[in-house]
């Protein structure tokens, strides 16, 4: 209030001017929509602010600068002008809508899962809408604590002040891209900028590959590819040396058709004087460092739609596309064309609502592992534009996949190259710019790096049972090894008997403990880790060294009345080999112990049969005869009351089934 008092006193004090400044306000803002109605948002916004600089925020100028920032996918200028829009009790619902999406773009899921509520109270009808992208900022936020295994790298050498974007890997191992950056001496005049986005005009570059990983100097396609205005991006079938490319048409609009962004399919404002971009598709034939027979798709029509973004198949039989051609789902589909017997290009058919939603699919690219990959924020995604994969062809469509962080961001996510493996590859983005602007990184997936969590025990009999307690052994000296690599780490285990080590998904590895007065021991494990948080658990149980104190192997079963060695008891006496590999040293009695039941002198019998296998077990596995002795004992040491005659449980009978080893020389 004190503020706006003041203001009227300075107008009052020099009242004879205000006719002349009312007028020039007028004519400001009048030039900053004649821009924002021809989509030339650049200049738009010079001319807003100016406006601002002249009178108080209101609603309407103040949305007019961030749809200017929203449609030039500067997200970050965005969410800030749309929030000062919040504070107006008259700001629109759509604004509002905005808001939400421009934090969400931003990475503030909190914010935007708030806005988008808000958003469904405001507008009731479209409550359901309002929950499901308040539940993806949720579902974002998770994907972000648990990312898939990937390693990203920005190509500094393929990037610019500008848009960089949809990468194509050429034969020779070259780059064939898509940027509007604008280079010298051309970046002075003014005319060779685009004033939508105040960049250059898209156009196709060429970056030859120096090294296995070094980049040459970009190089921008011949004038047979690109014209003055945008083109890009494209598609290459190698075994007929054609590329597929995309060329901005700039035709007059008519009079209720709204006009689309050649890059990015934002739709704009109604203006009978402007003038509308159409995407068409283009083929040319390569020859060796040029390009020739210049032909337009047969479906271009830029009087009535867009068509761009084409994919074509390795084999070339089909021909994969975006438009907003009528009769589609959304703001813009994936068609595609199928190739004739004669080489020419059938009819356009929708891809199928498996792939295409009521909101923007584009970029479509086929990847070197026969997917289709392609961009859409209809689907749930992390925010703009984010990357799916889908299997199959035409429109039968199977396995639809949202990439995922770290392959997709908040911001938008286009243009994907994958490798033969679907490991590997190039995309585009625009994490990390503070513009908007898209950059290409290559990216691999990687080992997922996770948390081995250990402690070292000792099992105790307790006197009078046949129970065991866990008792923590503490300065275990504890060595990590990975297969055929040798030591990787060494610690000892602390005063709680823990020890901790990080470890990769699907590397085979050794922890092997040792402690005076202790039997050596060995832990083998492949991590199975999904993401960096997960924990593997492992205990170590240590046994004493001490000779002739019997330690029962645990799960050692033998089939009724049979002695042969099953699968489940060989990874028990698996472990026994460790264990006397790990302690050359040491000899030891194995034997076997039978519960009461059947006659002792089948019992004998039957005990020394099992205990004679284990031992040859134990031989097949390597370790010498000279160090086993078979022993089998019957019925003649229960550890129980469950003698002849005695009524006794399975349980308690088990008890005294049992196979044991002891150390008996060294």
């Amino acid at each position: 209030m004190r503020v706006q008092s003041l203001i009227l006193l300075v107008l009052l004090a020099v009242g004879y001017s205000l006719p002349a400044t009312v007028q020039a306000q007028k004519k400001e803002m009048k030039q900053a929509e004649k821009y924002f109605n021809s989509f030339e948002y650049a200049l738009a916004l010079d001319a807003y602010k100016k406006v601002l600089e002249q009178e108080e925020p209101n609603p309407y100028t103040l949305q007019r600068i961030a749809d200017s920032h929203r449609l030039m996918n500067n997200s970050k200028e965005a969410e800030f002008w749309y929030a000062q829009l919040a504070g107006f009790p008259d700001a629109s619902p759509a604004s509002l809508y905005y808001y939400a999406e421009a934090a969400k773009r931003n990475g503030n899921y909190t914010k935007a899962k708030e806005l988008f509520l808000k958003y469904g109270s405001r507008v009731p009808e479209k409550a359901d809408l309002a929950q499901a992208l308040a539940a993806s900022c949720d579902t974002a936020m998770h994907w972000m604590k648990t990312p898939k295994s990937y390693k990203l790298e920005e190509e500094e050498r393929l990037n610019s002040a500008g848009v960089d974007f949809s990468p194509v890997k050429m034969p020779n191992g070259g780059m064939i891209f898509s940027s509007d950056r604008l280079q010298a001496p051309e970046a002075a005049k003014k005319k060779e900028r685009f004033n939508w986005t105040g960049n250059g005009y898209v156009q196709l570059y060429f970056a030859p590959l120096d090294t296995a990983s070094t980049w040459g100097a970009p190089v921008p396609l011949t004038k047979e590819i690109n014209t003055d205005y945008h083109n890009g991006p494209a598609s290459y079938l190698e075994q007929e040396g054609m590329l597929f490319f995309t060329r901005t048409n700039s035709v007059r609009q008519g009079r209720k058709k709204k006009t689309t962004d050649p890059t990015s399919w934002v739709g704009g404002a109604n203006d009978n004087r402007a003038y509308i971009n159409r995407l068409e598709i283009y083929t040319a034939k390569r020859d060796n460092d040029s390009w020739s027979n210049i032909k337009p798709f047969a479906y271009n029509r830029p009087q009535e739609f867009s068509v761009g973004h084409p994919a074509v198949t390795p084999d070339g039989r089909l021909l994969y596309f975006v438009s907003d051609m009528p009769g589609g789902m959304g703001e813009t589909d994936i068609y595609y064309s199928e190739r004739q017997s004669d080489g020419s290009w059938g009819a356009p058919v929708n891809a199928g609502s498996s792939i295409n939603t009521s909101g923007r699919e584009s970029f479509p690219a086929i990847g070197a592992d026969g997917k289709l990959y392609f961009s859409s924020d209809g689907h749930l995604g992390m925010g703009g534009l984010d990357i799916f994969v889908a299997e199959g062809a035409g429109k039968e469509w199977t396995s639809l996949q949202n990439l995922r962080y770290p392959l997709n961001s908040s911001h938008d996510d286009l243009g994907i190259a994958m490798d033969s493996s679907g490991t590997k590859g190039w995309l585009s983005s625009g994490r990390g710019s503070d513009k908007g602007f898209d950059n290409i990184y290559s990216f691999k997936e990687v080992p997922v790096e996770c948390v081995l969590v250990g402690e070292t025990i000792e099992l105790v009999a307790q006197p009078g049972t046949h129970l065991k307690k866990k008792v923590k052994v503490e300065n275990v000296l504890l060595q990590l090894f990975e297969e055929n690599v040798g030591t990787l780490a060494e610690s000892h285990s602390d005063s709680l008997g823990n020890f901790r080590y990080g470890v990769q998904a699907g590397m085979q590895y050794t922890v092997r403990g040792s402690k005076k007065g202790y039997l050596t021991q060995t832990i083998l494990f492949t991590p199975n880790c999904q993401y960096s948080i997960d924990s593997l658990l492992v205990e170590m149980v240590l046994i004493r060294d001490t000779p002739n104190v019997p330690i029962v192997l645990e799960n050692i079963f033998y089939d009724l009345d049979k002695h042969d060695i099953r699968p489940d008891a060989a990874l028990e006496l698996d472990k026994l080999v460790r264990i006397l590999k790990d302690n050359p040293g040491i000899r030891i009695e194995l034997s076997s112990h039978t519960d009461s039941r059947q006659t002792q002198q089948y019992n004998q019998s039957l005990s020394e049969r099992r205990a004679k296998a284990a031992v040859n077990y134990l031989i097949s596995k390597g370790i010498d005869r000279k160090r086993l002795v078979a022993k089998g004992y019957g019925e003649t040491q229960l550890r129980n009351k469950c003698g002849d005659n005695v009524d006794c449980s399975e349980e308690e009978h088990q008890v005294n089934r049992r196979t044991e080893f002891k150390i008996i020389g060294k």
